[in-house]
């Protein structure tokens, strides 16, 4: 097979791989790690062009998601991305343009869970559990209604 073969391929591939579901750069490399480094490279910048692979996109429809079905702290939201292989500066600037809205899910998230929980266990446990799951210190104040 000549190079031009290979080439087309490994974009087939790759390009299945993507439209199955969103995926961002470093899980592409992950999956394909055995190919031709190079060639894989040139694959990703192929589709990067072509926007099917685009990290900053990737972040608003993740997160965009996570507030439709869950509910998540923004570090929590954090480190489901970086667990993505997004890097920290991309997901940094995506929180801080989009921080108002980010604080009011968050609190929203934290209002729900703490009804939620309140029926299981104590206040401080359920204070306990919030912060486990990376609620800031002003968000637990403003749902128990100190702030």
């Amino acid at each position: 097979m000549n190079e031009t073969q290979e080439f087309d391929k490994l974009k087939t591939q790759v390009l299945k791989y993507v439209l199955y579901k969103k995926r961002t750069e470093a899980e592409i490399r992950q999956k394909f790690s055995q190919s031709e480094e190079s060639m894989l490279d040139d694959v990703i910048q192929y589709l990067q062009e072509n926007n099917y692979i685009n990290d900053d996109i990737y972040i608003e429809k993740a997160i965009n998601e996570f507030q439709k079905l869950k509910n998540m702290s923004i570090k929590e939201i954090e480190y489901k991305l970086l667990s993505k292989g997004i890097t920290k500066d991309k997901i940094e600037n995506y929180i801080y343009k989009h921080e108002e809205k980010l604080i009011e899910y968050e609190l929203n998230s934290a209002q729900n869970l703490y009804i939620k929980k309140e029926k299981t266990m104590s206040k401080e446990d359920i204070i306990l559990y919030l912060r486990k799951k990376g609620y800031t210190d002003e968000t637990i104040r403003k749902i128990e209604g100190k702030e």
